[in-house]
């Protein structure tokens, strides 16, 4: 009797092409399907908060770091915008399989662990630029801000999506419910967003709190894509720029290692 010796023998190359680019489209086709929630919602709740900060504040509000006030606003609304909805986009899918049960169709798919955690994260990557276009153009006709540094700026729309479209992988697969999954991000993610100087410039900040700032990676994300819309920062963006990059990969490499251990994935 012959054994079929090609069993368990990778058939498709060093690198499954054609599944990661299935499990992409197939992330992205996810929050196509409802646009309106995915990427309008987020549209008008940043338009709603400049209008907020325009009625609250008014025209006695000086300018910051040379810049009218709604100026600096938009950028840092802008990117958090993108690096929630990048979260969202991996946190919900990968939580919704777990507990629907069918997360067996993605483990049982011909994929290693990368080529998961590629197909994922491409799918936050094409939701927060798509986001990131979508409210840049809004800005762009209702304030006039356009892109100082155009390649800066989608630098760190990517950066800021690889990142924390990695960590919200990280948390779809802690959580093994909806309410560990809404913890993570309430008290987690939204207070990191909020506390990086998306409302303010953290020379406003005391001694101590401005180096937490510093140690908040979403400061560099939300600074360095200020810089690129309007060409200001409250600090280097080289040094935001290696700052996102080192924080890539200590998440990258935390979800890959889950993922390849099937650490809370598999029974």
């Amino acid at each position: 009797m012959s054994i079929d010796t090609d069993q368990g023998i990778r058939r498709f190359g060093r690198f499954n092409t054609l599944g990661t680019a299935t499990l992409a489209s197939r992330e992205t086709r996810r929050f196509l399907n409802v646009w309106a929630q995915t990427v309008m919602a987020p549209l008008i709740n940043a338009a709603l908060f400049l209008l907020i900060f325009t009625i609250a504040i008014g025209p006695q509000r000086g300018n910051v770091m040379g810049v009218p006030f709604l100026h600096f606003l938009a950028p840092g609304l802008l990117m958090m915008t993108v690096i929630q909805q990048a979260f969202a986009n991996t946190s919900s899918s990968l939580a919704s399989a777990k507990v629907q049960g069918n997360i067996v169709d993605t483990l049982m798919a011909p994929l290693s662990p990368a080529e998961v955690l590629a197909g994922y994260v491409a799918g936050s990557v094409a939701r927060g630029l798509i986001v990131a276009v979508v409210i840049t153009i809004g800005v762009w006709l209702f304030l006039g801000v356009g892109l100082a540094h155009p390649v800066w700026a989608l630098t760190y729309w990517v950066l800021g999506s690889i990142f924390m479209g990695s960590l919200g992988l990280i948390a779809g697969i802690y959580a093994q419910k909806f309410d560990q999954l809404a913890a993570i991000t309430n008290f987690l993610v939204t207070p990191l967003a909020f506390l990086s100087g998306t409302f303010y410039s953290i020379d406003a900040l005391p001694g101590f709190m401005q180096v937490m700032s510093h140690a908040n990676p979403f400061f560099y994300l939300i600074d360095g894509a200020r810089y690129g819309m309007i060409g200001v920062s409250d600090s280097s963006p080289v040094l935001g720029l290696g700052v996102a990059l080192i924080s890539c990969v200590v998440v990258v490499g935390l979800a890959w290692t889950w993922l390849r251990k099937g650490y809370r994935l598999k029974p």
